[in-house]
């Protein structure tokens, strides 16, 4: 009689069953990886200065605002806050807002999340606070407000001359690495017994520069040209200075910030390399050899987590056991005796 083949059991390529793919612990590494990421709201720190601001009827306001992790356009805005009500002043996601423009497009520098913005010919209603704040999930309903803002006083033509002003005229300073920068600070008038400081930075991880009268920061020397003068020199500058530097007075009765410059920005570039430079790096990079490579790439092993290391070694134990299970012959289907 016919011989009849019945398997004895559905079967899966033992290759499947004992050892996925490379691919699909790549992708199951892409996943956990993805997943491990902290969410687009919680990377989110929005800095700005307390205060408080000083300026002129008819003069040009500048609040300054960074934002520190990733950033969206369509995510910030700034609204002023005066007796619980809030008016929205800009918003970079949309709008029409006469009379008030980001400072990215007024400098040809790209500057990275700066949502620092002007507003031009100030007039009394411009008094108030002011805060930049960030919606999440692009749901402007869900902003965040931080506690402080920044204050901001107007002096109008007929007001008599405040005690103190400072000015800061430097907006923008670009600088190469290695160069000695000097910070401008002016201060009119005397104000209330205090020093004058310089931070860089804001709220209350901001760093204390100088100290007019106490300690400072090494490579940070006082340029007094007159008794209002309390600008400074940085001397070596690297890309771990770039920030906003505030010239702010302090008030020693209350042990507080009693008025404070609008900022200065310092960019910090690397600088060209010269024609020498760059054609002994193409030499260099020409007679690099498989030995040479080997030693890179030992390297960047060692730079790498120690968690993506270990997943990386888990890929490549499973795929070199991948030929060896292959190899392993699965059941075949068994011949049965005529009936």
């Amino acid at each position: 009689m016919q011989e009849k083949l019945v398997p004895l059991a559905m079967t899966t390529p033992t290759h499947l069953a004992h050892c996925p793919p490379c691919s699909w612990l790549l992708m199951l590494l892409l996943v956990f990886f993805g997943a491990s990421e902290p969410s687009y709201g919680s990377k989110w720190q929005v800095l700005q200065p307390e205060g408080p601001l000083l300026v002129a009827e008819g003069n040009t306001l500048l609040l300054r605002c960074t934002v520190d992790g990733s950033c969206t356009d369509d995510m910030i805005k700034w609204v002023k806050v005066s007796h619980q009500d809030q008016q929205e002043i800009y918003n970079f996601k949309h709008g029409f807002f006469p009379g008030v423009m980001p400072l990215i497009q007024r400098t040809l520098e790209p500057l990275n999340c700066d949502y620092s913005i002007y507003i031009y010919n100030v007039t009394s209603r411009h008094a108030g606070t002011y805060h930049c704040v960030w919606f999440g999930n692009k749901n402007e309903n869900s902003e965040k407000t931080p506690q402080e803002g920044t204050s901001v006083f107007v002096k109008e033509a007929g007001d008599p001359e405040p005690d103190l002003w400072i000015i800061q005229p430097q907006e923008l300073v670009l600088a190469t690495i290695g160069d000695n920068v000097f910070l401008n600070c002016t201060v009119l008038g005397d104000g209330p017994p205090g020093a004058i400081r310089w931070f860089r930075g804001t709220g209350l991880s901001r760093e204390a520069i100088y100290n007019f009268e106490g300690i400072s920061h090494p490579n940070v020397t006082a340029v007094q040209a007159s008794r209002r003068d309390f600008s400074i020199l940085l001397q070596g500058a690297s890309t771990e200075h770039e920030g906003t530097y505030y010239c702010v007075k302090f008030q020693r009765k209350f042990n507080r910030q009693y008025l404070s410059g609008m900022g200065t920005r310092l960019r910090v570039k690397a600088k060209p390399p010269s024609p020498q430079e760059t054609e002994l790096t193409n030499e260099h990079v020409a007679g690099i050899f498989p030995s040479d490579l080997l030693s890179v790439f030992t390297s960047l092993v060692l730079g790498l987590k120690a968690t993506t290391l270990a997943a990386l070694l888990l890929v490549l134990v499973a795929c070199q056991r991948r030929p060896w299970q292959e190899d392993v012959k699965t059941p075949g289907p068994t011949k049965l005796g005529p009936h």
